[in-house]
């Protein structure tokens, strides 16, 4: 059976800050209709990626395109056009604090389309009741738990029916319970709607419990690539380091500094 069509495809794609190489030369492709998990230690570019992704920052070399269009080239009009297509769950949530569950969910149909009211109504509730919410459709962001706030941040992800949905850190915060029922309303969305997903996350089993494909990226490349069992059964020392959350490994606890002795002066 084919592969299914890559809906990303990044190719020798490099960033940086300065003279601080973040992405140095790395490629993957994120299959259609599939949940793809981006892992790796803190700092190692994978919010980056989604923000290249979202058109946010550009990158200064390589190719990345989504669904054959070159993300890097594309004018603001035909850049607000591809995130029409693409939905977003920030780290958090990121609500709205001065506007209800219902408004929230309402403020990308509202601000991107011309719909009437009645549909905009309709549509808002359908999202909410696809994340287990409707009842709490007039409550204000203060009023519900971390774990309720991230889906309704989702149901506003979704909102507009896209094709994309990238997370954030989505278990970031959450209780146990609260965890797995975000982890299955990613899978279960993923696979109800058609949607190509990537996940941004530490948390190794969930995250594993529900990707297709898993990248790690470390030191600005790819290190790993391939099923949750794949990449968790892989001899490469860096990622056996970040699978076994071991603190001895290619990844160090220091970052790179002059000794402490002539750092201090001392002995000088």
């Amino acid at each position: 059976m084919p592969a299914p069509q890559a809906l990303i495809t990044c190719q020798d794609l490099s960033f940086g800050y300065g003279e601080r190489r973040i992405l140095d030369g790395i490629s993957f492709e994120v299959p259609r209709g599939k949940v793809t998990a981006l892992m790796g230690a803190s700092g190692g570019g994978k919010t980056t990626v989604l923000r290249l992704i979202g058109g946010q920052y550009k990158p200064q070399s390589g190719r990345l395109q989504f669904d054959d269009q070159s993300i890097p080239d594309l004018n603001q009009a035909e850049l607000y056009g591809l995130r029409r297509r693409m939905g977003m769950l920030f780290q958090f949530g990121a609500l709205f604090t001065d506007l209800s569950v219902f408004d929230n969910v309402a403020f990308p149909l509202r601000e991107h389309t011309d719909l009437p009211a009645a549909l905009i109504r309709d549509i808002v509730l359908m999202k909410l009741e696809a994340v287990g919410l409707r009842g709490a459709r007039d409550l204000m962001p203060s009023e519900i738990s971390g774990g309720m706030a991230r889906r309704v941040a989702l149901a506003r992800a979704i909102a507009l029916d896209p094709e994309l949905i990238m997370y954030d850190e989505p278990f970031a915060g959450l209780d146990p319970i609260s965890l797995g029922t975000a982890a299955r309303l990613i899978r279960r969305l993923n696979d109800a709607m058609g949607l190509t997903s990537i996940v941004v996350s530490h948390d190794l089993d969930e995250t594993f419990g529900i990707a297709d494909q898993v990248i790690v990226l470390a030191n600005g490349r790819v290190a790993a690539q391939g099923t949750p069992d794949e990449v968790r059964h892989s001899e490469d020392p860096l990622v056996r380091q970040f699978v076994s959350a071991s603190p001895d490994g290619p990844v160090r606890f220091h970052y790179p500094a002059v000794g402490l002795a002539d750092d201090l002066g001392i002995g000088a």
